[in-house]
């Protein structure tokens, strides 16, 4: 079986790496590429290196009203410019949208795959989680299902590589002099993730969120995010493992070790590690999440998403080893 798929923002980050999982992928035929600044160009001039199937497909300028006949579109396009564009795609059209206007909208399924693939099944509009909250719900999950952590007492410190903020443009503030040897906290208090964390932290436990604490912060590497989360809670280490080992029993994508995740573990991959430390005496628990931002935290997880709302393997093109070193 083949479907047709189509990307917009393929000449992002995000986009880009959806499209290195689709030329791959068994079941999806990429005959759609659309982008902004890069309309006009045949892929190989933006990705020298794309496999010589696509190398001869043109970005067109995105335009939901001249869409080919697809099964599934993703959507990479910054938060704030999607969900009037995507309205106005065809029903008949899956869309799985990488950006953020459409977490916990009406209509939308929340696709955060490893917890909840059930609910995405037959679903025809997925809005793909952050990045962040990709590892540090997957981190929180086990922990909250249990009731071995109390949802407002939450702390998530999280550190992410560059590739997160965007390819961006020329005045970019993420170029290679300001991020290099620079450490750098933002969005405090407010940054746009913190919403669907705090919803799914309630979802999952029946607790209310309001204590939730979130710093990211920017660290000179290309892909990555850690998560190191402070809860409080009075199991034990082994209690927290188990835990997360039942939750996750079933989940092709989700690994629990011993000891702590390292970014790049999960390197070029769809893979999310978490790992736990826990002192009772001091009713501290300590949740670890690792992802790579680019794969779990955006490409991976929707063509993972892809995958269930088709009803294909949820593993199909997605099962290549991370990247070492």
């Amino acid at each position: 079986m083949s479907l047709r798929v189509g990307i917009v923002g393929i000449s992002g980050f995000g986009g880009g790496e959806a499209m290195r999982l689709i030329a791959n992928h068994p079941s999806f035929e990429l005959i759609y590429a659309a982008g902004e600044g890069s309309a006009g160009s045949r892929l190989v001039e933006r990705f020298p290196g794309v496999p010589a199937k696509l190398a001869e497909l043109v970005i067109e300028k995105w335009d939901p009203e001249t869409l080919p006949n697809l099964d599934v579109l993703f959507a990479s396009l910054p938060t704030g410019t999607s969900a009037e564009a995507l309205a106005r795609v065809s029903q008949d059209v899956k869309i799985v949208d990488i950006g953020g206007d459409h977490r916990y909208v009406a209509g939308w399924a929340y696709g955060l795959a490893d917890v909840w693939p059930s609910q995405i099944k037959g679903q025809s509009r997925i809005a793909n989680p952050g990045c962040f909250p990709a590892a540090t719900l997957t981190a929180l999950a086990p922990l909250l299902a249990d009731k071995l952590i109390e949802p407002g007492q939450i702390v998530v410190d999280a550190k992410t590589g560059i590739s997160g903020a965007g390819r961006g443009g020329a005045d970019s503030r993420f170029g290679y002099a300001e991020s290099n040897e620079n450490l750098v906290p933002y969005g405090l208090l407010k940054h746009v993730h913190m919403p669907e964390i705090a919803t799914t932290i309630e979802r999952l436990n029946g607790g209310s969120a309001a204590g939730l604490v979130f710093t990211p912060h920017l660290v000179p590497m290309t892909r990555g995010v850690l998560v190191t989360i402070y809860c409080r809670g009075q199991a034990t280490t082994r209690q927290c493992l188990n835990a997360a080992r039942r939750f996750y029993a079933e989940r092709a994508f989700v690994r629990v070790t011993d000891a702590p995740p390292q970014t790049k573990w999960a390197a070029g991959s769809n893979l999310a590690f978490v790992s736990y430390a826990s002192d009772p005496e001091r009713s501290l628990v300590i949740a670890m999440g690792v992802v790579d931002n680019l794969g779990k935290g955006a490409a991976g997880q929707a063509v993972q998403n892809a995958n269930l709302i088709c009803g294909l393997p949820e593993t199909a093109g997605l099962d290549g080893a991370p990247v070492w070193p």
